[in-house]
Formats: structure tokens, C-alpha cells, sequence
């Protein structure tokens, strides 16, 4: 049995778009987090994403290296998430 790709919405696909970041060090995270997670992720979380989208890179960079922690817990606890997944997908 094989399953078909998601289409992803308008919405879905904007999103897709703004998460091409330029910075390696993000990229490492975002992308796989993109192309493997995000439009099978609930509706919750992909609307945590694309608010966590909304961060300067440098403030990204620094979440994403416990440099410091955004205010807003649901995109601390989706960016420990996505750190998470992916070191152990590095195993």
C-alpha cells in the first residue's frame, strides 16, 4: 500500500516559503523539520511554527543553541521538539 503526498494549502505553502531561512545553523533544524513533519503536524502546531517563523534569525539562532528562550512557551516547547527529533534522527 503507498500513500500519496500531502498537497500542501495556500497557507501551508507560504509558510513553507518563509522557512527557507539563509543560516545554515537554522537550516539544519527548519528544513527536515519542513520536508518531513510539518503538514502531517496538527493544525496547532503548524500555527505554533508559523508564529515562531515571526522571530528574527538571530533570536531563532539563539533558541535554537540555548543561547536564551522566547517568551512564548508554545514555541520553546515546538523548538525543543525539533532539536530533539533531530539529533536523534543524527543516531
Amino acid at each position: 500500500m503507498t500513500t500519496t503526498p500531502l498537497e500542501p494549502t495556500n497557507e501551508q505553502r507560504r509558510i513553507i516559503y518563509q522557512a527557507r531561512r539563509g543560516l545554515k545553523e537554522l537550516d539544519f533544524y527548519i528544513d527536515p523539520y519542513i520536508k518531513e513533519l510539518y503538514l502531517t503536524a496538527a493544525p496547532s502546531e503548524q500555527a505554533t511554527f508559523a508564529q515562531m517563523l515571526t522571530y528574527e534569525d538571530p533570536d531563532l539562532l539563539d533558541y535554537f543553541t540555548n543561547q536564551s528562550r522566547p517568551d512564548d512557551d508554545a514555541v520553546w516547547e515546538l523548538v525543543s521538539k525539533i532539536k530533539t527529533w533531530r539529533h536523534a534522527k543524527d543516531q
